[in-house]
């Protein structure tokens, strides 16, 4: 519910507060290209904080980019605002100690998430990460999308790239940021709270260890005109939020779906969906991975292909450059987030998208999706598929083994 300008909602942190999304006017959103646009927005919003700093990302890399960020961070902490980090054990698994010991010198209260500690272990557990790209800042601005802290031209795989990785994210003023601004606590002082616990709880005493945060404060106040809502999947109460919200959008597509994601394998509803979208007349493009970044996910997505090309579905592969985007347009409907379409994403991980109703903005999406088909895509043709080395098919058929194996162990394999 809006509130006159300048309003702001005192949000309780309770444990079972629902962050069920809602669809709501009084959003103002930028959508924002890769790091080029995004990095230097959110570096300008970290310098104008005055009191809190919520950032959470998968990867946290040592690069121009990161060290461009951790200087913000720390330059916000040490004129007193207070900044909360969450980062990835899997996704930042190789942080220097001196780096986040730096940070943590300059004030930056830094939490990992999940922590390695037996590399080689085939625990599942492991597989649930937390890979939500949100910062909350002054809980009056969120930027959520599929950035990492990671820059354009590196790639920590790979090395550097001749090309910009191409992703997306969004800039939000309006109600949803309450939101955002309750769910980063919440996961900041449930991280706290498990690692200082793991620790012994040598750092605070016991009975503060199982303080909820008192109160956050945010700005809900109507900023614009767009209906937005945000999203977040975790393995308790939102585990399918963003599965179903795409659903919804794609049985009620007339005219056009276009899927933009790096890791492409849905269940078996999210593919009779989008066949069943074609027979009304709808054209559904997806735009994928054309290069090999991850070859489990790669070729196991490509197994895929024909079924998909033999629906009338259309294939393009992102080859400029890596492909890390998970977007959609769906006439109308739009999302930007940091959920695949994938198992891993939509089984284990936490996730947050933002799904916007608006058409103005569902166009400037689609155009510059378009515009990355035209400069770095390859349509995939179902002749030339099918004639494929079978090396390459039969590194297909192991790969989609080894996923639906994969998937068999979460308890969920009969939808994949």
């Amino acid at each position: 519910m809006s509130q006159p300008p300048g309003a702001e909602d005192a949000v309780s942190l309770r444990w079972y507060e629902s962050l069920k999304p809602r669809m709501r006017r009084g959003h103002e959103i930028e959508l924002l290209e890769s790091g080029g646009q995004y990095f230097p927005a959110l570096e300008r919003a970290i310098d104008e904080a005055r009191s809190s700093v919520y950032l959470e990302t998968y990867i946290f890399e040592d690069d121009a980019s990161g060290r461009r960020m951790g200087a913000a961070l720390a330059r916000a902490a040490r004129r007193g605002v207070r900044v909360h980090v969450v980062v990835d054990g899997f996704g930042t698994a190789g942080m220097d100690p001196r780096r986040s010991r730096a940070l943590c010198e300059s004030g930056v209260r830094l939490e990992v998430y999940r922590p390695e500690l037996r590399r080689w272990s085939l625990d599942r557990q492991r597989l649930r990460r937390m890979h939500r790209k949100m910062v909350v800042v002054d809980g009056a601005v969120a930027f959520v999308g599929g950035i990492n802290v990671l820059d354009d031209h590196y790639d920590p795989n790979h090395g550097a790239l001749d090309h910009p990785r191409l992703d997306y994210a969004v800039r939000v003023r309006g109600p949803l940021v309450a939101q955002a601004h309750v769910a980063a606590a919440r996961l900041w002082w449930e991280t706290a709270t498990v690692n200082r616990l793991a620790r012994g709880g040598k750092e605070a005493p016991a009975r503060e260890l199982l303080q909820l945060p008192e109160r956050v404060r945010s700005d809900v106040a109507s900023s614009g005109r767009m209906r937005a809502a945000l999203m977040l999947r975790d393995n308790l109460r939102h585990r399918r939020t963003i599965e179903r919200a795409y659903l919804r959008a794609i049985g009620r597509s007339r005219t056009e779906v276009l899927i933009a994601c790096a890791y492409f394998f849905p269940g078996g509803r999210f593919r009779r969906a989008l066949k069943s979208a074609v027979r009304r007349g709808v054209r559904v493009r997806l735009l994928l991975q054309g290069r090999v970044e991850y070859r489990l996910q790669h070729y196991a997505s490509q197994a895929l292909y024909e079924t998909w090309l033999r629906a009338g579905i259309e294939i393009v592969e992102y080859r400029r450059s890596f492909l890390h985007a998970k977007v959609a347009v769906i006439d109308d409907w739009a999302t930007v987030g940091s959920s695949n379409i994938d198992p891993f994403s939509l089984l284990l991980a936490r996730e947050a998208n933002v799904a916007i109703e608006d058409a103005d903005f569902a166009r400037q999406l689609r155009e510059r999706l378009n515009r990355a088909i035209d400069d770095g895509g390859r349509r995939v043709v179902l002749d030339t598929h099918a004639r494929r080395p079978w090396p390459v098919r039969a590194m297909n058929r192991i790969a989609l083994l080894l996923v639906r194996i994969g998937v068999a162990l979460t308890g969920r394999g009969a939808e994949y």
